[in-house]
């Protein structure tokens, strides 16, 4: 079929197909990963893209700040590795911050794809490893050198052969060699897996290239979200967010502006940068920004180059919000997402029926490590990053979600897989009642997670959560989020941020934050505090004293 008689609905059919190639890519990357927070949580990322390096297509399985950061970086690769010099069989590899998604655990992996000896396409995906050496997956480090292996632009494969040096110093680099091994040939096979299947389809539909198709994308992609805020009004807006910071609240401050050109955030006013790992590289930044405008305005349009392009992010070199090599930002995420809550603060001047209130925003991921039983000689001991989160703010027309990973969009790790791999017993993990913001739509609730020892050693958590000094806020008069807590259960209360050691006959207690309220709480409808009290979520008193429900009526 040549490119001059497709038609409208046979590149639709294309398009939609190619949709349906990167899921299978993300599912193959899923199905075959060996760090937990990947297998059970899904915290990767998988497209397609254009020789231009444009992303055509993203997998729905993936996180934001993995999929529209990845998006920016398959164009380094072409910059260190022209097209016109890739070969069938090759591979290229980094885990560069600046040229990456963010930090140095996530290995993104590029591969080109031919059809019939012909450059057609390429693949990448990005996945989150759980060690690659370091002080490990904390925010302690001061640059980004000790934040474990740092590996530049480089080939994996040549034309078939993999990279054998490169990969001895990865296994050497790592508390978890054959789980790091593991991880990075399970990405290299998700692309394989990409490639055959965009083949197949090319075959079938009997293309010679995407030129024709990447066209009808990447333009139907930006006319339609350039369409969504033609209908916005025009203007610009302003909003501030406190957050805990490391050693010192940080104040981060967004600029919102809409024309009919696209919508642009620009973050000047934030603070600097910190000599702690939660600094965030711009990539990152722009992400998660153009992630929380899309929410709004373009929620139903396909995440590509051409839907992405209208929206833009600046943010001053060296603010905490664009920082320069060598700063630690190992744990960029911390104050990464909290950027669609900073552009929700701006739309919602604009168009407030549209947009939540605040909610923890940034993962309360477990990360810990210690010893295993009878961990002598060459036994590293254990590793492990559990997913958790707090509530999601309260939305126009719903209460927030309790529990939920928002804006990353990982799962939980299921109890049962950790305690299945490291030595921990976890005690207590569910909702936390009344740590919803109130009002009108109720905020989502966080959790209280009690984990001890089980082979009566101590173990580390590499803490990293915000939202315990400056809990999530409410909005038009709903409440804010009850705060995060970070202890022990014999009472002493921990950091919210750096490596702390965990008694053997004590244990860790967390209680994630809960998202904030929108609108007043008495003008929560009865019928739903009743609903909630019977359900555990909120309490008797809390439904009398806020909500203004008789007691006797809510039990």
């Amino acid at each position: 079929m040549s490119s001059n008689s497709l038609g409208q609905i046979d590149l639709q059919i294309m398009w939609n197909r190619l949709i349906a190639v990167v899921e299978e890519q993300a599912q193959t990357l899923m199905r075959t990963a060996f760090s937990p927070i990947v297998r059970e949580a899904g915290d990767l990322s998988a497209g397609v893209f254009d020789l231009q390096g444009r992303m055509l297509a993203q997998a729905v399985t993936g996180t934001p700040g993995h999929v529209n950061s990845m998006a920016e970086s398959v164009k380094h690769f072409i910059r260190h590795f022209p097209t016109a010099t890739m070969k069938p069989g090759d591979i290229y590899i980094t885990n560069d911050p600046w040229m990456g998604t963010g930090h140095t655990n996530d290995f993104v992996l590029t591969t080109p794809c031919f059809k019939d000896g012909r450059l057609v396409a390429l693949f990448s995906c990005t996945s989150h490893l759980t060690d690659i050496g370091g002080l490990g997956f904390g925010p302690d480090a001061t640059d980004v050198f000790m934040e474990g292996l740092y590996i530049p632009m480089l080939k994996l494969a040549d034309q078939g052969r993999m990279n054998e040096t490169l990969m001895a110093m990865i296994r050497a680099n790592t508390r978890l060699p054959v789980d790091t091994e593991g991880d990075v040939y399970s990405l290299a096979g998700c692309n394989d897996i990409g490639c055959r299947r965009l083949v197949e389809m090319m075959s079938e539909f009997g293309l010679a290239d995407l030129d024709t198709l990447s066209a009808f994308i990447l333009e139907r992609s930006r006319e339609a979200v350039l369409g969504e805020i033609a209908a916005l009004p025009k203007g610009t807006w302003r909003n501030e967010m406190m957050v805990d910071g490391y050693d010192a609240p940080i104040k981060l401050v967004a600029t919102t502006t809409v024309s009919d050109s696209g919508i642009h955030v620009d973050y000047t006013g934030t603070d600097a940068q910190v000599r702690r790992g939660i600094n965030v590289p711009i990539a990152y930044t722009t992400a998660y920004t153009v992630f929380g405008l899309g929410c709004v305005v373009s929620a139903r349009i396909p995440n590509n180059a051409g839907s992405l392009a209208p929206l833009t992010v600046s943010a001053p070199p060296g603010t905490i919000l664009n920082a320069q090599k060598p700063a630690p930002v190992l744990l960029r995420h911390v104050i990464g997402q909290m950027l669609p809550d900073m552009a929700f603060g701006c739309l919602r001047q604009a168009v407030p029926e549209r947009v939540p209130a605040e909610g923890t925003s940034c993962l309360w991921n477990l990360n810990m490590r210690g010893a295993v039983a009878g961990g002598d000689g060459g036994n590293y001991g254990f590793t492990i990053t559990v997913t958790s989160n707090g509530g999601t703010g309260a939305r126009p027309q719903a209460d927030g979600l309790s529990a939920t990973a928002y804006p990353s969009g990982v799962r939980g790790t299921p109890v049962e897989i950790a305690e299945s791999i490291a030595p921990l017993i976890f005690w207590k993990k569910e909702l936390r009642a009344d740590s919803g913001g109130a009002g009108a739509r109720r905020g989502g609730l966080g959790q209280s997670i009690e984990i001890g020892s089980s082979i009566e050693k101590p173990f580390d958590l590499l803490a990293a959560y915000d939202r315990i000094d400056y809990p999530p806020r409410g909005r038009d008069g709903g409440a804010n989020g009850t705060a995060g807590y970070v202890g022990l259960k014999s009472g002493r209360a921990l950091k919210g941020k750096g490596t702390q050691t965990i008694p053997p006959h004590d244990r860790l207690v967390i209680m994630t934050p809960g998202g904030g309220g929108l609108g007043d709480p008495r003008r929560r409808d009865p019928q739903h505090v009743t609903d909630d009290v019977a359900e555990g979520l909120v309490s008797p008193e809390t439904a009398e004293r806020v909500y203004g429900v008789p007691l006797k009526a809510a039990e």
